[in-house]
């Protein structure tokens, strides 16, 4: 269990901040006697080994102490977003669909689109968290600055590596000032990581990218994940932070941390994720979706049987997103079945126009959509955003992309916009525009 390097920790690093939120912080010693404290409260107020117990996955002390407390019972985690009530759930013996040995259940919409509990082992995360350590650099002369949702897996499978190396953890509610990362770079004692979507690296580059760069000494790594991140804005990261490793993530609620590629020490390849980690394996099947197998795998979706027997077979989970692995090993991503847009009779992967879009001088971001046509069917419409809020000639951008992509790839229409619709967690969102 992490709870054992939690203990573990507390004596050596007693006085080793392990948490810091704003002006609050924790030691490792007084994170581990508090969440004892929580843990015997909990079991005062009737809570007993097996219990899901539903959680506010706020970014605060608190709820970290209230989550470490519920695995030192031997519960259940169950991290969930947003206001209000907290749901009830099943206690002890009537949760007989619970495997033995479950940590967590995230909540998420993965692969299908529809919101389920995916059930999370205490094995898994030890796995994933080893993953992370052993590709990434994790060591206690590094400090994570956490500044996404606590309920969502990027953010949350970040916790399990600190904490088992003794590293401090600073929470930040998102990006919503960009002021609070820069102080908190100022007043770790180390250099400091981070995961963020690539959305949030480009809203850095765009809105900071002078104050970015000044701080290229005093960020050991960047991990981003959960969408594909443009060419350029690789390339143009790697300029600013010419001595920070950066890494692209394969990695989902369902499948875990599976692969990792660090574009900071190689070529700046859009798609590309690299090579399996240490706990994980990634093939392709015949119809060329990614199969993840390995330690790092979920047990099933919560009260979901049929589901879970669709996605998870024999070990291996079965992802909705297409790949091709190259001749060196490395995964590459090339989207999902229902993003492909067949257009004429020929089928163009949205993402690779995107990519070649983003190239284009003065492109802020893009989304490439399917639109009717009257002749073809259906045909291809790129959105964009313009980093001076000006439009762009279109004719000059479609004879761009044309130099790029084969003839059938370009766009046939344009659209200036003033934003590109993302989901939650930081992920364009494609069924906004269908």
């Amino acid at each position: 269990m992490i709870e054992d390097f939690l203990r573990q920790n507390a004596i050596p690093l007693a006085d080793k901040p392990a948490i810091v939120c704003g002006r609050e912080q924790v030691t490792y010693s007084e994170l581990y006697s508090a969440s004892v404290s929580r843990a015997a409260e909990m079991t005062a107020a009737g809570m007993s080994e097996g219990d899901m117990v539903p959680l506010r996955a706020t970014p605060t002390i608190d709820y970290l102490i209230s989550y470490f407390a519920v695995h030192l019972n031997n519960g259940i985690v169950v991290p969930l977003a947003g206001e209000g009530p907290l749901p009830t759930y099943p206690r002890g013996g009537d949760k007989c669909s619970i495997p033995e040995g479950t940590a967590d259940i995230l909540f998420t919409t993965g692969t299908t689109g529809n919101s389920k509990g995916v059930i999370i082992s205490r094995e898994t995360i030890m796995a994933n968290a080893e993953n992370l350590i052993a590709a990434h650099g994790y060591c206690d002369q590094i400090s994570f600055v956490i500044c996404a949702p606590l309920n969502h897996y990027g953010a949350w499978s970040k916790v399990f590596p600190c904490i088992m190396q003794g590293m401090t953890i600073y929470l930040l509610e998102g990006l919503k000032f960009m002021d609070e990362l820069f102080d908190t770079i100022d007043r770790s004692a180390t250099k400091i990581a981070t995961f963020m979507v690539p959305s949030s690296i480009k809203m850095l580059m765009q809105l900071c990218s002078d104050r970015l760069a000044k701080y290229a000494d005093r960020i050991a790594f960047i991990e981003t994940g959960g969408a594909p991140m443009a060419e350029a804005d690789m390339k143009h990261l790697c300029q600013m932070l010419p001595d920070t490793r950066l890494f692209n993530t394969y990695a989902s609620t369902e499948s875990g941390i599976v692969t990792t590629y660090e574009y900071s020490m190689g070529e700046c390849i859009s798609g590309c994720v690299g090579r399996p980690l240490k706990n994980s394996s990634v093939t392709i099947s015949p119809q060329g979706h990614i199969l993840c197998s390995g330690k790092t795998l979920m047990t099933g979706y919560l009260d979901d049987p049929v589901l879970t027997n669709k996605i998870l077979k024999d070990g291996v989970v079965e992802m909705s997103d297409k790949g091709m692995i190259d001749e060196e090993g490395r995964l590459h991503i090339l989207g999902r079945d229902d993003d492909v847009i067949n257009t004429g009779a020929y089928k163009v992967n949205p993402l690779e126009v995107e990519d070649a879009a983003n190239g284009y001088p003065g492109i802020n971001d893009c989304i490439c959509i399917a639109t009717p046509h009257i002749i073809l069917g259906t045909a291809i419409k790129l959105l964009y955003t313009t980093k001076d809020s000006e439009d762009i000639s279109k004719k000059d951008l479609a004879r761009y992309l044309l130099s790029k992509l084969e003839k059938y790839k370009v766009p046939i229409f344009y659209e200036h916009v003033t934003s590109i619709q993302m989901t939650f967690n930081g992920k364009k969102d494609r069924n906004y525009y269908k």
